[in-house]
């Protein structure tokens, strides 16, 4: 202890205490959250780690070396937010109350002044330890120095810097070089990740090495590599640590300056007073002058380290509950969780598998919890030797199969749409979902982290078991079924007791709202039930068109590689940056349009669309990099991706992802398949019915468009759709001053341009971009149209002004679409916010529209019992496999069931597409 000195980066916990909790505040209305956070960190780990010297280091105000060695540094973050800025002076005066003695240093980050101490302690014979989130600092480890990271429970010695980042402290600075650093805006080498760092460092030592050795390394990275070269000393300069800053003018002598001080009381009470953090204010009367010391501080940072803490307890913010898990090995213990659950009013229920593919993972155990605090582990797979009994996986779902398949057994999970799909692997049919923790912080809070670990720590002050301390990770990992069941019940039993715990937190947030009670009880629990069908359904890929495909894209890109040698005079690599820059810039001249971060031209498709308006050569390698996409992407990749057992394709639907409501697709994405090009379109004459059958498509018409009519109310619009005519040619009627029948195909186009360009927020310089036109006349056009469509302008202007007031706004159905930068003090980010909050509503408000018809059809489907069933969900669009037999019915009832899910001021058309596979659909 009389030889450590103990290093707080309280920059990097700032954020992360800030948004680790929930909005705390006292009664005065003042944020509290972050200053709670830093102070708990701070008694923990003075207990945890004693230490004679210590200090807590933050960023000082303004300017450092690397803002001026790189003008893009930290470009890309955002603003610190207004509460937290309101919480940074009582945090500082609160950590110099409570003894610690705090740098802040100008010109240079918190990093370097954390560096400069730790190799003056090492100079003075000292171990110095540093408690930070920043994995830069990990260039600092040695046998002297070691990083804590209280929020993960992670030490990082020597050893534990190899092991978690692959090479050893001295090479981290030339790991970090090379792969980059997006959160402070530094660039690497372009996909370079950690193992291909990792992979280069083995082999060549240094990063200098590397660099001599780029020559030799093939493939794109290494073309990456080979024209990163000039940047990558910049790169290496900007992530290195300083560590001879000058302190003279910040601090005494070393290290008596940094001498524990004794609290100061009167300080600390005036603090714990306004914050109403009650009690430590009670400590403080019954402690000691040094009370980081005392019983009182002890037994608080104790129950910190057992997830329930005393202090939150006692301030009422987190309810602190003792934990029964108990191991499910008898049919006896089964049988009485059969009965408690069958009797409960809602149970949260949780699998254990072996894998995360839904679609093959085998079942390992089952979680269940009907009351806060005790829950219960059921293995039935796992491997380990442990000399536990476990009851067979049949027996179990045997006797738990009615209760699962009983829709009036209400369950509560975490993501019930993959546990649904693990029990379907094993012929039972999951019912009775009334609550998903996922969903109800998606429709909450849809702006923050929707996994359990981060709610757990944000709505209950609970750190959990992750999976990584239970299996391991990297290549040590192991499967879940070879962890040992006494380890596997503590995580278990945990995810489902803490499952439970979160519903009552967030339903206490939704229940008594109206909107968002529809949101989350009427589409998104609803849907996440949907989509498991359609996943489960998956869709049948002829595998052999899309070889047929590839094959014929590797000779029209044969084709193009011809055209583009003879266009440059010479062969060259066209996947090359490199090689592309100097055929484009040193033998064709091209004009240069942007430059890299190392200052070389840049030959990205931005440029490359630019260039391709005037000369040949960037216009075939457009073209080229489009079909090379296609063929990777598309039609080399997706015959992988048949399940053998189905021969069908089944994506995976996230749900939680997009803020406006949208779904996401992966593994693989059926969102991003190309429709503007005729071979993009080709993909998906791939996706096929089987016999007897055929495909119908199904989208809503120009819904963005009707939405925005709906929400503004403007007479032109409304009167437009009501009377059934082509809204875009009633735009251009109104903006050029013409007839309908008189307009154009070329003013059609402005209007559609125009129509669509102001929902997603373009301005007069977009729509003279797009349209290939002056900008003066762009906005000529834009001031006309508002002219027109005054209640498009009136409703743009209020909802900016609603969005800055309230932070948000709202689709038709009542979703909250978050807005944190709306009233940013930086103009761009400020600008982009209010371009959002004028789309999001009709974005939304169209995913809200295409989940209620899904729900719509499929619950149709079932009442009618056909063997129709829906196979994708893409945008705007549903995609059915309708045998022959039921086709008529299909086409008859499915552009009801769509046009009748709401009453919008405008009708709603969806329109049916039918084909043998998905573009004869269209």
């Amino acid at each position: 202890m009389q030889n450590t000195l103990l290093l707080v980066d309280g920059s990097s916990y700032l954020y992360r205490a800030f948004h680790a909790l929930p909005d705390m505040r006292n009664a005065a209305n003042e944020p509290t959250g972050a200053l709670y956070g830093i102070l708990n960190m701070l008694r923990r780990i003075r207990l945890d780690y004693p230490a004679a010297y210590i200090a807590c280091v933050f960023d000082a105000k303004g300017k450092t070396f690397r803002d001026d060695m790189y003008a893009e540094y930290k470009a890309t973050r955002a603003h610190m937010p207004e509460d937290l800025v309101k919480q940074i002076v009582p945090i500082h005066a609160a950590v110099r109350a409570m003894g610690w003695p705090i740098l802040m240093v100008e010109g240079v980050e918190a990093d370097d002044v954390i560096g400069t101490l730790t190799v003056q302690a090492v100079a003075h014979g000292m171990r110095a330890v540093v408690s930070t989130g920043d994995k830069d600092l990990a260039q600092l480890v040695n046998q002297h120095v070691t990083l804590i990271n209280t929020m993960s429970n992670e030490t990082l010695d020597p050893p534990g810097v190899i092991a978690k980042f692959g090479v050893p402290p001295e090479r981290i600075v030339d790991y970090l070089t090379l792969i980059g650093d997006t959160v402070d805006n530094i660039p690497g080498v372009s996909k370079v990740g950690p193992k291909t760092a990792v992979k280069w460092l083995a082999q060549y030592g240094t990063v200098d090495e590397v660099m001599a050795n780029a020559a030799n390394i093939g493939g794109a990275v290494g073309e990456n590599l080979r024209q990163a070269l000039d940047w990558l000393p910049q790169a290496k300069a900007l992530v290195t640590v300083k560590t001879d800053c000058d302190l003279s003018a910040h601090m005494g002598e070393f290290p008596a300056s940094l001498a524990v001080q004794p609290n100061d009381k009167a300080a600390l009470t005036e603090i714990y007073t306004r914050y109403n953090f009650k009690t430590w204010l009670r400590e403080l009367g019954n402690a000691n002058s040094d009370t980081s010391t005392s019983t009182a501080t002890k037994k608080a940072a104790e129950s910190i380290d057992n997830n329930h803490t005393e202090t939150v307890a006692q301030n009422s913010l987190f309810p602190a509950i003792e934990t029964h898990y108990e191991t499910v090995s008898t049919e006896a213990q089964l049988d009485k969780w059969l009965t408690l659950i069958n009797n409960a009013a809602l149970t949260s229920i949780d699998t254990e598998t072996t894998s995360l593919e839904p679609m093959t993972a085998q079942l390992v155990g089952i979680s269940l919890c009907c009351e806060a605090g005790t829950a219960a582990y059921i293995p039935v797979a796992h491997r380990a030797q442990d000399g536990v009994q476990q009851l067979s996986r049949d027996v179990v779902l045997a006797k738990m199969k009615p209760w699962l398949e009983d829709d009036s057994k209400h369950k509560v999970g975490q993501n019930l749409k993959y546990d649904s799909h693990i029990f379907a692997n094993h012929g039972v049919h999951l019912r009775g979902i009334a609550h998903d923790t996922m969903l109800a912080s998606y429709v909450y809070e849809s702006h923050l982290p929707h996994g359990m670990d981060s709610m757990a720590l944000r709505h209950l002050g609970h750190t959990t078991i992750t999976f990584e301390e239970v299996c391991g990770k990297g290549a040590s990992q192991i499967g879940f079924d070879e962890v040992e069941i006494a380890r596997a019940t503590e995580y278990a039993a945990e995810d489902a007791d803490i499952t439970l715990r979160l519903h009552q937190v967030l339903w206490g947030h939704i229940e008594h709202d109206a909107k968002l009670r529809f949101v989350y009880e009427k589409i998104e629990v609803p849907t996440e039930v949907v989509l498991q069908k359609i996943e489960r359904n998956g869709v049948l890929v002829d595998a052999e068109i899309l070889l047929k495909q590839s094959h014929e894209l590797g000779k029209r890109l044969l084709e193009i590689e011809q055209q583009a040698y003879e266009l440059a005079g010479q062969p060259f690599n066209l996947g090359s940056p490199k090689q592309l820059g100097e055929i484009f810039f040193e033998k064709l001249k091209l004009p240069v349009i942007k430059k890299t971060p190392s200052g070389a031209p840049s030959t990205d498709e931005e440029v490359l669309q630019k260039l391709a308006e005037d000369y040949p050569l960037p216009k075939l390698l457009l073209e080229y990099r489009g079909l090379a996409k296609l063929k990777s992407t598309y039609t080399d990749k997706l015959p992988k991706m048949v399940n053998p057992d189905t021969g069908r394709v089944h994506t995976n639907y996230a749900q939680a992802v997009a803020v406006t409501g949208r779904l996401a697709s992966n593994d693989p994405n059926l969102q991003n398949i190309p429709i503007r090009t005729a071979e993009g379109r080709r993909i998906r004459e791939a996706f096929v019915a089987p016999e007897n059958s055929v495909i119908v498509s199904a989208d809503y018409s120009q819904i963005e468009l009707r939405i925005m009519a709906h929400i503004s109310g403007d007479e032109n619009m409304l009167k437009a759709f009501a009377e059934g005519v082509d809204i875009h040619r009633a735009t251009a009627s109104e903006i050029f001053g013409v007839d309908a029948a008189d307009v154009t195909s070329e003013q059609r186009r402005y209007a559609k341009v125009i129509n669509f360009g102001l929902i997603y927020g373009m301005s007069a310089f977009g729509l003279a971009g797009n349209l290939g036109i002056e900008r003066s006349a762009a906005q000529m056009y834009i001031d006309k149209y508002f002219m027109r469509f005054s209640g498009v302008k009136k409703f743009m202007d209020d909802t900016r002004l609603q969005a800055k007031a309230q932070g948000y706004v709202e689709t038709v159905f009542g979703r909250r679409l978050r807005l944190p930068e709306i009233n940013s003090p930086n103009g761009m980010r400020r600008a982009g916010a209010e371009r959002a909050a004028i789309n999001a509503p009709m974005q939304g408000t169209a995913a809200d529209l295409i989940k209620l018809a899904m729900i719509a059809v499929q619950d149709w489907l079932e009442a009618q019992k056909l063997n129709t069933k829906m196979v994708m969900q893409v945008h705007d669009e549903l995609v059915l496999e309708v045998p022959q037999d039921e086709l008529a019915l299909i086409r008859e009832n499915l552009p009801k069931l769509m046009a009748g899910v709401a009453e919008l001021k405008v009708p709603l058309i969806a329109e049916v597409g039918v084909g043998k596979n998905w573009d004869e659909a269209h």
